[in-house]
């Protein structure tokens, strides 16, 4: 009998991308790993959404999702400058 789910993927250190993520000042690299590390924070969301995580890391990933996206809007504004 076939398994009804797909294998789990590797989970990544959604943290790991977020620092790098804040910490890049290059806007053209920083803007891939924006990228990078909001698909880890949704990827991480949704694996709460179906299991149990913590208050605490629900919080942290909202909390560094809205980072990311104030991030992002500031360098689409200081390159159309």
């Amino acid at each position: 009998m076939e398994n009804a789910f797909p294998p789990r993927p590797i989970r990544v250190d959604w943290k790991a991308l977020y620092r790098a993520a804040i910490y890049e000042t290059d806007s053209r690299i920083g803007s891939q790993k924006v990228a990078e590390a909001e698909s880890a924070l949704l990827t991480r969301e949704r694996e709460l959404f179906y299991d149990d995580g913590t208050l605490e890391e629900k919080e942290a990933l909202e909390d560094a999702l809205y980072a990311l996206r104030a991030l992002k809007s500031a360098w689409q504004h200081t390159v159309a400058a």
